[in-house]
């Protein structure tokens, strides 16, 4: 029988399905090994603004992805929660919505373990996507080159045996606007978890994983499934860690079971 590693919740990111850079075929695999009792999807899982361009369509692998989903709530009874995000914001003139254990919202408040927990994507206090979208697409459009450049990039090095290295997160982490807007990001989520009244906040869209605290309140990023491959798990402690999938460990199915029970913590 396949063991799966138990989560009571899950909170994936930014996989962007639709986006030639998406490792839609990897988080398949990831929720194909573990339960839980509620999936949040934290937006930007469909990309939208990818598959709108001429040459773009739906494949098999993307339907894989959704096949799963479905699975998890027949046999696993998971609750899914899909919040929108800025990349699939066609979703706006469905949320809220509920049906069957699924529900799309914009936002997202719930209970667990004793912790108030506040959702959003996070895009809400992004300037760019908000107020300049025409911006944001240009913007969006420049991250794409820079993702095919590294793709390139990374073949050579991984024929050296060198380890994959990421082109944007090193230019987010030497920029200093970068980092200025990544720093202000987070505190704006913060005092939004305030007024809420939370006790952490939970977001992605700036596809960078973090677990920090800021005084009293808990800062939860979820990451990327363009390039990190990572997700917060909660234990059954209640507790919250950061996990990443790592294909090269993959050689086998327990190989990927022991990755699972013990993963790679951030």
């Amino acid at each position: 029988m396949e063991l799966r590693t138990y989560y009571p919740t899950i909170v994936l990111s930014d996989i962007h399905i639709g986006s030639e850079h998406s490792k839609t075929e990897e988080v398949t695999n990831f929720l194909k090994h573990v339960n839980c009792d509620r999936l949040i999807l934290n937006g930007d899982i469909i990309d939208g603004w990818q598959l709108q361009k001429q040459g773009k369509r739906w494949k098999n692998k993307h339907t894989d992805f959704f096949k799963v989903l479905m699975k998890m709530m027949e046999k696993q009874g998971t609750e899914i929660i899909y919040v929108r995000g800025n990349h699939d914001d066609f979703l706006d003139h469905l949320a809220p919505m509920t049906f069957y254990n699924v529900s799309i919202v914009k936002e997202y408040l719930f209970h667990s373990f004793g912790k108030k927990y506040y959702v959003t994507h996070g895009d809400i206090f992004d300037s760019v996507t908000t107020h300049m979208r025409w911006l944001a697409r240009l913007g969006d459009i420049g991250y794409t080159f820079l993702l095919w450049v590294n793709k390139i990039y990374n073949r050579q090095r991984e024929k050296s045996g060198k380890p994959y290295f990421s082109l944007s997160q090193r230019i987010k982490s030497k920029v200093k606007s970068a980092v200025s807007y990544i720093s202000d990001f987070e505190k704006e989520l913060v005092a939004l978890a305030v007024s809420k009244k939370a006790d952490a906040i939970i977001c992605g869209h700036i596809h960078q994983a973090a677990d920090r605290w800021y005084g009293d309140i808990r800062y939860l990023n979820s990451g990327d499934w363009v390039e990190s491959m990572t997700a917060l798990v909660q234990n059954e402690l209640g507790d919250w860690k950061i996990v990443k999938y790592n294909s090269r460990q993959q050689v086998s199915e327990d190989t990927w079971s022991n990755k699972i029970l013990y993963p790679e913590v951030i």
